[in-house]
């Protein structure tokens, strides 16, 4: 058997008996299961690896659940690529993440292929898919809420999240708002006033400089869309590119923090604002799709790269999604551990984590104007939302959406 890899802050285990194949097929097992969202895919593996067999100890679970959910990327997929480090090292990890990750990919790709192939208006499905798009709104306003709750303690957090947001109706790139926010935060918390006032001065030139809105008159907002009434997958506009597919999908799995849906807005300004791989709508129906599959949320890119490029696109998005997840946990765990416990990360994380919500936010507003058009698609995404905002359990979200897709056959 490989060593696990040493980790000094981990409490004494008994040493874990699985072997590779074993290994593997436990966690594919664990994806084939994986409905409900990161709480429930956590609570799983919790129950069977930490409170029954005994991989790691609660507190050390704990800790590194603590470390995952500050880092970007979905957490339940790098809690596993750890897990799996502990049983067989480093290739205990990779067999880990593949088999978590594996049954929602095989589907996701399976429901991308149908949908780019089938006439959603002559199969009696576009009534369906008008239903679900209302849900996608809720879950993504509930995501926002959620995340917001618990990163915007500080009022002040709360200033960074607005300035991101208006940062992101001015079209700024996130690759230049989110470290902004980082930066900002860190001298606001060290009192460096005059280091706050020129980052201050220095995102105000970012914003004139980067933001098309200012620069070239384009629409800060979108415009709202007739929903197509063809073939589900019909081209949008420009193809993807495996290499562009690819460099979406990492430039989103970089920056997913706080949860698989903050990936959301980073894809859809790749895929929807900028590529034009896909229309505004079909991106709705690839998150609406991944919110009934046994999968992380953030598999939705799978689908965004299969209608932007085939099966090359979806293999490319796919691997540059959950490349960074495999990374962090791989590679780099024990560094940003100790940065962590050392607080040097944790106030340009805090900063991130704010501006996010910002942006995720904005991401919300949006999609509501494209998709709630007419009074039943506001009143199915207000239904959705008191059912998200008030019920709990891990059949809650793949539930309501599956409510929502009923409803729209029944009303349109």
């Amino acid at each position: 058997m490989n060593s696990a890899p040493s980790d000094p802050a981990a409490d004494p285990m008994p040493p874990v008996r699985d072997s590779p194949g074993r290994l593997f097929l436990r966690f594919l097992r664990f994806g084939c299961l994986a409905w409900g969202g990161p709480v429930a895919q956590l609570d799983m593996v919790r129950q069977e690896l930490v409170e029954r067999e005994r991989w790691v100890t609660p507190e050390h679970f704990r800790r590194l659940l603590g470390i995952y959910q500050a880092l970007p990327g979905p957490e339940a997929h790098e809690m596993c690529v750890h897990l799996g480090m502990v049983a067989r090292g480093r290739w205990g990890g990779v067999l880990a993440g593949l088999g978590f990750m594996l049954p929602g990919f095989g589907l996701m790709l399976a429901a991308a292929w149908w949908y780019a192939r089938t006439d959603l208006a002559a199969a009696g499905a576009l009534a369906v898919f008008l239903g679900l798009q209302p849900v996608v709104v809720a879950l993504v306003a509930r995501a926002a809420w959620r995340l917001g709750r618990h990163s915007l303690a500080d009022p002040r957090l709360g200033a960074v999240a607005l300035a991101v947001a208006g940062l992101q109706v001015l079209q700024v790139p996130f690759w230049l708002s989110l470290p902004l926010a980082g930066a900002a935060w860190v001298a606001w918390g060290e009192r460096r006033r005059y280091a706050g006032s020129l980052l201050g001065a220095g995102a105000l030139a970012a914003a004139i400089f980067a933001s098309p809105v200012l620069r070239e008159g384009r629409p800060w907002w979108p415009e709202r869309e007739v929903r197509f009434a063809g073939a589900g997958g019909a081209a949008a506009g420009t193809a993807a590119t495996p290499a562009a597919a690819f460099a979406a999908g990492l430039r989103t799995g970089c920056l997913t923090f706080g949860g698989a849906y903050t990936a959301i807005p980073f894809l859809q300004e790749d895929a929807v604002d900028r590529g034009g791989w896909l229309r505004r709508a079909q991106f709705l129906d690839g998150v609406a799709i991944a919110g009934v599959l046994p999968a992380p949320l953030i598999i939705f890119a799978t689908f965004v790269g299969y209608l932007a490029g085939g099966w090359a696109g979806a293999l490319a998005i796919t691997a540059g999604v959950f490349l960074p997840a495999f990374a962090f946990s791989l590679l780099f765990y024990r560094r940003i551990e100790a940065a962590l416990a050392h607080g040097r990360l944790r106030p340009f994380l805090d900063g991130v984590t704010a501006g996010v919500v910002g942006v995720i936010a904005i991401t919300a507003a949006e999609l509501a104007w494209v998709a709630l058009t007419e009074p039943k698609a506001v009143g199915l995404a207000a239904a959705a939302a008191v059912i998200l905002w008030r019920a709990s359990g891990r059949a809650v979200i793949p539930l309501t959406v599956i409510g929502g897709g009923l409803a729209g056959a029944l009303l349109y």
